[in-house]
């Protein structure tokens, strides 16, 4: 029925059509809690079920990457460099 995979950081992955997963769901949602399940339609990929768990840790890496992209685009940014001190100070920390 599920077909495995080992990829994506040395995790499991199984796939599965959308028909089959329709007729075992309960199961479909329980393998979900161990590994990633791809749903296919037609043999092409057309969703993806995780744990409700793995998703949060994926959204958080993703708002970390946005994170250190925006401080990148600020890093490059042109102008003049402000002393630490005057930072702090500004800030209240001294």
């Amino acid at each position: 029925m599920y077909k495995k995979k080992k990829e994506l950081y040395n995790e499991g992955m199984a796939t599965i059509s959308i028909s089959s997963a329709r007729e075992t769901l309960p199961d479909v949602v329980n393998l979900a809690q161990t590994e990633a399940v791809f749903l296919e339609r037609y043999g092409k990929p057309a969703a993806v079920l995780v744990s409700p768990e793995q998703y949060n840790k994926m959204m958080d890496a993703l708002e970390d990457a946005e994170d250190i992209a925006a401080l990148d685009a600020a890093m490059a940014e042109e102008g003049p460099n402000i002393p630490w001190a005057q930072v702090k100070a500004d800030l209240g920390w001294v």
